[in-house]
């Protein structure tokens, strides 16, 4: 069982769930899928909507202002820029498809599964399909509620952790910091407010192995 914070005033950075996989293969058996209660499947729901380039305001919402996003590609760290990736995708690409998901975890303040979705660009006719691991830290304060929200939201397609650290993490935060630069939309200015929320230093690691605090886990 991984040890959350309980108390929702928190940061988000805090509810970090780190681990490494003995290799880098997610591909997702729905045959051996955890069942989830019917609050937990709602919010999968809509967080496979959300990658799916289906996003509105109530979807945002099932993120804490204080969310932290965190994947290959972005590090954003609160809920401003979470709705600017968001509303981003349908502009970027031209269609994105959940092929099939299985839930892997699922414990008191985490949900945790593994996910294969297909990614077709709006420039290049070519179509990515990806699996990952996809793991949301839930917020204390709602994680019993009809609408549970996320704390900390980890996408990670390869068998190492993110070390936070380096050009790449850089890389990482700026792109979600451009990207409001250019997303001129009501519906996230619907979370402009949030880029005030509680914010700690990122936590850095060294490494994305098992020596960066990312023991290893078969998921």
């Amino acid at each position: 069982m991984t040890n959350l914070p309980k108390d929702s005033s928190v940061p988000g950075e805090q509810f970090e769930v780190r681990q490494t996989h003995p290799t880098e293969d997610y591909t997702p058996d729905p045959s051996k899928s955890l069942k989830l209660s019917p609050a937990r499947q709602r919010l999968v729901d809509d967080i496979i909507a959300l990658y799916s380039c289906e996003p509105t305001i109530e979807r945002v919402k099932r993120y804490t202002p204080d969310c932290v996003y965190d994947d290959q590609f972005v590090y954003a760290n609160d809920r401003y820029k979470m709705a600017g990736q968001w509303f981003a995708l349908p502009k970027l690409f031209k269609a994105s498809k959940n092929e099939r998901y299985q839930i892997v975890v699922d414990e008191p303040g985490i949900i945790q599964f593994r996910n294969e979705q297909s990614w077709t660009f709006k420039v290049i006719p070519k179509t990515a399909t990806i699996n990952a691991l996809v793991t949301l830290s839930l917020d204390p304060a709602t994680e019993n509620s009809d609408f549970i929200q996320v704390k900390y939201h980890k996408d990670q397609a390869n068998d190492k952790d993110y070390s936070h650290e380096g050009l790449g993490f850089s890389f990482k935060k700026w792109q979600a910091d451009q990207v409001m630069k250019h997303m001129d939309s009501p519906e996230v200015a619907e979370f402009e407010a949030d880029k005030g929320a509680a914010k700690e230093a990122v936590n850095s690691y060294g490494s994305g192995a098992a020596e960066g605090n990312a023991p290893t886990k078969e998921l």
